[in-house]
């Protein structure tokens, strides 16, 4: 049901005039038949507009549109203009190119020539990329949760011509289905009915986090307490998670459970918090929402066992959940760490060292289909299996085939192995979607095998079934590559390599740096530029805007990942360059009277609110991630303002924190931070001798989730050495590398044996 209200904005120069938008109709009362008179009989109507703006976009998002007959526009002077100018709505469309049921919507809607006209004819269309423009989607995705208790994408509003909301949703199908409007419905209505009344001020409570002078952060063992508690509430204790269906891999939520272990490890919530998070990343390790044959995590599973993924993969996850996995440090799970690292850097990786947005859900399911499919580039037949698996394995129960090893452990059937309700668009009907249905044990006692030729059988038959993968159509790869994604993977390698001791992995975190620096980084301007594009000859390309936005999510992103992989390689520079990207984002998004941080300028005009990200989702909020940047940056540099304002930060958000802390997770891990004991790991050693490697080893071995590492190298010209005056004064111990451990620059006596070194930090 369908419900409107009406406002007349007081910053409108003109007064909006929804009947003026009935003039179409008043040439033909019987509407309808007006509508459809191109099937029939009828008046002869224009052809639909088509757009040629947006294919002069750089977007892939906006390209895959430009030939829709839609008059689309893309977010602009251009089009807020000819709304006020011939005094009309504007209808939003927010997506982004890997989005499957953008897709869906596009071609039900988007490409059907009846409702083109019918945009074209009575709306200003504006097409947005929500990973080019993140600042206009969350503004009018604010509106839309706040107004139906949801959100997503597409995303589909429409707008006074001052850009006001007035009635917004997610998915339309393209006719009425139950008691839900189709889209169609739903435009004839507005045109039919606008009576409209803003809901400007439901948005406008969501800018109201802000701090009093000297006013402090909540206590932070009862804000972790009841941040636990309403995680265990919505816990899914079969197959883990935190909801029935569809289910999220939320890597916010499983790295909080560990931490809130670290600190509480000796008591019982401690426990229930650490199975939580391990049960979970095991679920999921062993489900179909882990690509088991091209490695990687699609982004979600629409049933609640981690069946049957939503097929796409974003960088975003992956680059999160290598982390959680590393931090569980079991290891199954450093394994599902490189296992995803493997595939980002093999699928979504440019030469320059960036790395791309994400795959799409849909593909060609052979070189001659005409009509892609969700799901075909993953997916396998019985017979298919079977036919590429045939071999025989020795040692076997008589007659044992590679494939019957194979569909046993993975739960491949006959009659494919998703069930109706998973699939409501018929595309994978008779296909398999892998998943770990029995251990490694049960697997080598069912065919009389032992667990390590099982292993074997099933490593050559992913290996097998990755070659024929590779010849299928490939899904669509968006090659947009994001500041902000890829902050959040060099956070990934960094940490990864660092626990592991790969040097591969910490040469590549530094490719990605250098590509942040080289390609991201404007200089002069002192700006982070939020994207850039692979060219049609692998080139980096940038689309020049007149004004280029600026995020918070690209600076704070950026900054975490400097400050892991500083403490990974030691390497000065990052934490220079962290240090530099920390004072300008303080320019640009602090907001000095209510504390926190705005999420996009907050002086852009085109812009009707300015908003401070209040929940950590697929993607950490920035203010959250800032929390523990400006924590970390104060231990490691010795600048205590920013230990204030991370302070301050957290007391502008005191009452989300208290009453709802399960939307922020992240803020939590930071609050903590303040309560705990919070550590300076100092070794002083050769850098690259064998000593010293053996004490970092140690550090990066233990989950500390509160500590910073510095390498004091006795480069006292050095820049550590500048900001850190007390570094001068810790020696090594009878020549050898030495750790000590400090509280705000205190010291404790000094140790020189990892085991010892280990159990002082446990302590």
């Amino acid at each position: 049901m369908l419900r409107f209200v009406w406002t007349w904005s007081p910053s409108s120069t003109r007064r909006f005039n929804p009947f003026r938008l009935l003039s179409f109709l008043r040439r033909d009362r019987s509407h309808n038949a007006t509508l459809t008179s191109s099937r029939g009989s009828g008046p002869t109507l224009h052809p639909p507009k088509r757009s040629k703006r947006l294919s002069k976009e750089r977007s892939p998002y906006l390209l895959q549109h430009a030939l829709n007959p839609v008059d689309w526009f893309p977010w602009g002077q251009e089009a807020f203009d000819k709304a006020k100018s011939e005094d009309k709505p504007i209808f939003l469309s927010v997506g982004y190119s890997t989005c499957h049921w953008c897709h869906v919507m596009e071609k039900q809607s988007f490409e059907d020539e009846e409702i083109g006209r019918i945009l074209s004819d009575n709306f200003v269309c504006i097409k947005v990329d929500r990973e080019e423009r993140p600042d206009v989607d969350r503004v009018y995705m604010t509106f839309v949760q706040a107004t139906s208790g949801g959100g997503g994408w597409p995303l589909s509003v429409w707008l006074t011509p001052d850009l006001r909301p007035f009635l917004g949703g997610t998915y339309f199908p393209p006719g009425d289905y139950g008691r839900r409007p189709g889209f169609k419905t739903v435009l004839l209505r507005i045109i039919e009915q606008v009576q409209c009344k803003s809901l400007l001020v439901t948005c406008t409570g969501c800018t109201s986090i802000s701090a009093h002078p000297g006013e402090a952060p909540p206590p932070a063992p009862d804000v972790a307490k009841r941040c636990l508690q309403q995680l265990a509430q919505s816990y899914e204790e079969e197959y883990g998670g935190f909801r029935a269906a569809p289910k999220f891999p939320t890597p916010v939520n499983l790295v909080f459970l560990m931490s809130f272990w670290a600190v509480n490890c000796a008591a019982s919530e401690g426990a229930e918090a650490l199975h939580m998070a391990l049960h979970t990343l095991r679920k999921m390790a062993l489900g179909g929402i882990h690509d088991h044959v091209a490695q990687g995590f699609h982004r979600y599973s629409t049933d609640s066992s981690w069946h049957v993924p939503h097929f796409e993969k974003m960088l975003y996850d992956q680059a999160q959940l290598a982390v959680a996995y590393i931090t569980a440090y079991q290891c199954l799970f450093a394994h599902v760490a490189q296992d995803v690292l493997q595939y980002v850097s093999r699928d979504l990786s440019h030469e320059s060292g960036g790395f791309y947005g994400a795959e799409d859900a849909d593909s060609l399911p052979t070189a001659e289909s005409m009509e892609k499919r969700e799901g075909a580039f993953c997916v396998w037949t019985a017979s298919e299996i079977r036919e590429l698996l045939s071999c025989v394995v020795e040692g076997a129960t008589s007659g044992v085939t590679q494939a019957d090893i194979f569909m046993h452990h993975y739960g491949v059937r006959d009659q494919g192995n998703v069930e109706p309700e998973q699939d409501p668009h018929g595309e994978l009907q008779g296909q398999n979607v892998l998943i770990v249905r029995y251990s490694p044990e049960l697997t080598a006692a069912r065919f009389g095998l032992s667990v390590d030729r099982v292993a074997e059988v099933l490593a050559s038959a992913r290996a097998r079934l990755a070659e024929v993968r590779r010849v299928r159509p490939r899904p669509h790869l968006d090659t947009k590559m994001l500041a902000s994604w890829n902050g959040l993977m060099l956070s990934g390698l960094a940490r990864v390599g660092a626990v592991l001791g790969e040097g591969a992995l910490l040469q590549r975190a530094e490719q990605t740096a250098r590509f942040l620096h080289e390609h991201l980084w404007d200089g002069q301007r002192q700006q982070m530029l939020h994207s850039c594009y692979r060219g049609d000859n692998m080139e980096v390309e940038h689309f020049h805007f007149s004004a280029p936005p600026w995020f918070l999510d690209d600076y704070a992103y950026v900054v975490c990942g400097l400050l892991d992989l500083f403490e990974a390689t030691q390497n000065a520079h990052w934490l220079q360059w962290a240090e530099e990207l920390q004072l300008r984002q303080d320019q640009l998004f602090w907001d000095a009277q209510g504390s926190g941080y705005f999420y996009s300028d907050p002086s852009d005009p085109m812009l009707l609110l300015s908003l401070k990200q209040d929940q950590d989702g697929a993607e950490p909020s920035a203010n959250s991630v800032s929390a523990m940047n400006l924590l970390r940056l104060s231990h490691l540099m010795g600048q205590w303002d920013w230990l204030e304002r991370s302070r301050r930060l957290l007391a502008a958000f005191s009452d989300r924190l208290v009453n709802m802390p399960i939307a922020l997770p992240d803020m939590v891990r930071g609050l903590m931070a303040h309560h705990c004991t919070f550590k300076q790991v100092i070794i002083c050693g050769q850098r690259d001798a064998e000593d010293t490697a053996s004490l970092i080893a140690c550090v990066n071995s233990l989950f500390l989730p509160y500590k910073v590492l510095i390498l004091a190298d006795g480069n006292t010209e050095g820049f550590l050495y500048q900001k850190l005056p007390i570094l001068s004064s810790l020696v090594q111990q009878n020549g050898k590398a030495t750790a000590y451990i400090c509280q705000d620059f205190t010291c404790a006596l000094p140790v020189t044996c990892p085991q010892e070194l280990k159990r002082l930090l446990l302590e």
